[in-house]
């Protein structure tokens, strides 16, 4: 016999399914996502009425002209009803972002990052959050979920950053401060969701993709600091730790420049932001990013590479010598090379994909029931009205 949390867990999954199979497809009729997803008519017929009451699905009217039989309903995301929030916390600034679950950006903003103790800045996001359901509420739209990207590797588990050196940040535990804060501050009974700034930014990309194409994807962000995020069929891959995409510490040279996590000749201390003031020939820099690009490439066999970060939106040279660097080594190999191409959203990559994590979380129960905990499931529990 089922339990009750059995129970719970069966219908998060066929909610999760359903929502899926519409952002895939917009326009499915109820009849046609029982047979996508092999549900009975009744079983559908009562989760979509209460995702359409939740403001998860809408109903578009139909155009099919009069016969026999009741006309099919097509459905889609609600893009008017619930919205996500997403804060990035980088070196130098946070930036939020209010955004409809499309991807469509709704509102945005930055600050300056003036202290690095995390309780502060803990606080200045769950600040930043506020504002962000203000804006959301302002268009009557539901604040679904909170998600925040951190430069350094994060335990998914637990929500610690392992450690962030260009922050100073060591073995510390966000996820419990930001609840902290947000409470604070009112915000209650909403999921919060933590993750590397470059996991998010990858998220940011697949998540939101028309279709969900791109599932094999790696983001590349080159900011201050260096990392990328890894998408495998359809799963955002963090190693056991949450190292994993953490390039910017790979070593390209044994004895090459000090880097800001204490070793030397890291692909960050060659081209990161840092490394890249006042430097006029971006060659050299431009040839390591390739050199990265090209192992990321034969290590996980993406079907596109995404660049994002402050120096490649703002050095095209690096940009195109990394480029040139990459397709070298294709034609020395010949094979063909992935797509390398920029991130959709620019300087708000990690902030949008900070967002998507809390819709990433929500429709893929089996994957993060047990490590988003009792606290996570209530939340969710809560915002989704069951």
């Amino acid at each position: 016999m089922k339990t009750a949390a059995d129970q719970q867990l069966v219908k998060r999954i066929n909610r999760s399914l359903l929502l899926r199979l519409v952002r895939k497809q917009a326009g499915l009729s109820r009849a046609q996502l029982a047979s996508e997803a092999g549900l009975t008519k009744s079983t559908v017929s009562a989760l979509v009425r209460e995702l359409v009451l939740e403001g998860w699905l809408a109903e578009t009217p139909s155009t099919q002209g009069r016969g026999m039989g009741r006309p099919s309903t097509p459905l889609h995301l609600n893009t008017s009803s619930r919205a996500v929030v997403g804060v990035d916390v980088a070196v130098d600034q946070l930036r939020a972002v209010v955004v409809a679950l499309d991807g469509t950006l709704l509102w945005s903003t930055h600050i300056p990052l003036k202290d690095t103790d995390p309780d502060w800045v803990c606080q200045e996001v769950a600040r930043l959050v506020v504002l962000a359901q203000s804006q959301a509420e302002l268009s009557s739209m539901h604040l679904t979920g909170v998600g925040v990207g951190l430069p350094g590797p994060v335990d998914e588990s637990t929500g610690r950053v392992r450690f962030a050196p260009n922050l100073g940040w060591r073995d510390v535990d966000v996820l419990l401060k930001l609840r902290r804060a947000l409470a604070q501050l009112g915000i209650v009974n909403v999921p919060v969701h933590v993750q590397n700034e470059a996991d998010a930014a990858a998220l940011s990309e697949t998540e939101f993709a028309p279709g969900n194409a791109d599932e094999n994807l790696v983001f590349v962000v080159c900011d201050v600091g260096v990392g990328a995020g890894i998408v495998l069929n359809d799963r955002l891959f963090t190693g056991a730790h949450g190292m994993a995409g953490e390039i910017g510490h790979s070593v390209l040279h044994l004895d090459g420049p000090l880097c800001s996590c204490g070793r030397r000749g890291c692909a960050e201390a060659f081209f990161g932001a840092r490394a890249l003031q006042g430097v006029a020939d971006l060659s050299l820099a431009g040839r390591c990013l390739g050199l990265v690009l090209q192992n990321l490439w034969t290590s996980f066999d993406p079907s596109v590479i995404v660049l994002g970060g402050a120096s490649c939106i703002t050095h095209h040279d690096l940009v195109q010598q990394a480029q040139e660097t990459l397709q070298a080594y294709a034609r020395s190999a010949g094979v063909a090379p992935p797509r390398v191409r920029q991130a959709r959203y620019g300087r708000l990559a990690s902030a949008v994909g900070a967002a998507s994590l809390v819709l990433h979380h929500y429709l893929r129960p089996l994957q993060h029931t047990r490590q988003d905990g009792a606290a996570q499931t209530r939340a969710l529990a809560a915002t989704a009205g069951y």
